[in-house]
Order: structure tokens, then sequence, then C-alpha cells
């Protein structure tokens, strides 16, 4: 299958609203500058959609059963623009390769700590004594750590960026009453499987604290508060 994320992909629509879709990613698609992606629906009672693949060309945007069953067609039109801003931004592309990039910093960073205490601290003259392999295996995982909460500040500074893109596709009052309903429904929140991650609409429900720092999505509050303060709301 071309796409392993177990959404269904609609090759010919059957139903007023598959047609829907199709049209309106279609339109949004022609006005971001992109290739008409591939349009799926997955089995979910929870409000999720997201965007995946690797050209902006190429590219498959998904939404839930839940989403279309719980969000009426404005809202459901401003999700589906804020996927395709991932899509035209590249997202899916950049975070892949800067994750590559950081992972291969860990990766080399520790190594230098590992040899730097094993012959300067450890004064080990022969090969890579024990001090090294621990003090590399130690190294990985806090830089590991470090990484993720670099890579995970890239993710969130894209969902406002995306949301943006939505607002423009969309209206910014529509994409406002996405996000809005999605806050109404944080309690019926399931996480998207693995092969599914890539560019979500939303994440876990809101936290604060640490926690934040290793979250792939912004608060849903500050998200509404960022389109509100850019469209002359109050916030």
């Amino acid at each position: 299958a071309k796409w392993s994320t177990g959404a269904q992909v609609i090759m010919q629509p059957r139903s007023d609203m598959e047609i829907w879709l199709m049209n309106t990613v279609q339109k949004q698609a022609a006005q971001a500058g992109i290739g008409m992606p591939d349009v799926a629906v997955f089995d979910s009672d929870s409000p999720n959609a997201f965007a995946t693949g690797m050209s902006k060309n190429n590219a498959l945007v998904a939404v839930s059963t839940g989403l279309l069953q719980t969000m009426k067609r404005d809202e459901v039109e401003a999700v589906l623009g804020h996927e395709i801003s991932h899509v035209a931004n590249g997202d899916m592309i950049t975070l892949s390769l800067i994750q590559g990039v950081v992972n291969t910093f860990v990766i080399f960073i520790a190594r230098v700590v590992g040899y730097f205490v094993d012959r300067v601290i450890l004064k080990n003259e022969e090969g890579h004594g024990l001090g090294f392999f621990i003090t590399t295996i130690v190294a990985e995982i806090v830089f590991g750590i470090l990484a993720s909460v670099i890579v995970m500040w890239f993710s969130r500074r894209r969902e406002f960026v995306a949301d943006s893109g939505g607002a423009q596709l969309a209206g910014a009052g529509k994409m406002i009453a996405a996000l809005e309903s999605l806050q109404r429904s944080a309690q019926e929140y399931e996480p998207l499987p693995d092969q599914m991650k890539s560019f979500g609409i939303t994440g876990k429900p809101s936290t604060s604290g640490l926690k934040l720092l290793f979250m792939t999505h912004p608060p849903l509050e500050d998200r509404i508060a960022a389109l509100k303060r850019s469209a002359g709301m109050t916030a």
C-alpha cells in the first residue's frame, strides 16, 4: 500500500461528505500551490486529523470519523487547511531532517565526551576503556533528552504556523472555532498511532511545567490566543 497508516484513502467519493472533502482539499491545495494530496478517513471516535508524506506534491491528508461527526463543515475546512499548510510548508520533511541531524550530533558529542573522560580523567592510554563506554552511554541519554526538547520545540512552532496557514485558507474565525471544538472534546482525545503521528491537528491534552517541553503541540488555549491576537480579536 502507498500509505501504511490504516486510513482509508478515498479513491472514488461515495457520499456527499467525501465529495465535499475532496473538493475542499483540491481547492486548498491549489491555493497553497501544492499537488493534490491523497485524502483519507480513519476510524476513530477521537476528533483528530493528520498529514504525512515526504514531498509537497506527494502527501496524504486524513481526518477521523470522530472529527467529521463532531465538527461543523466550516471547522473541518479549517482543520484541512491546517494540514494542507503543514504539507505546503514542508514540515514533515524538515522535522525528519532535524531529527536526523540532531541524532547524529548526539552520538558524535557523546563519543567525544566519552573519549575525554577515558583519556584525560581516567588516564586510560590503550584503546577504549570501560570509562569510555559507560560515559558514552550516559552522555547519549542526557544529550538525547536535550535533543528531544529541541525537536519538540520545533514541532510546536510549526503548529502555530500551520494554524496561521489554516486561518489564511479557511478564515480565522473557522480556525479558531475548530480549535475551540477540539478543546471541548479534550476528554475524548486518544493519541494517534505511531504510523499516523506526523503532524496531527492536536496532541496530548494541555499540561504545564517540564512536561510542556516534551509536547509536540502547544496547549490549545495558547494556539487559540495566538490566532485571536493575529486576527485583532480580544484573546
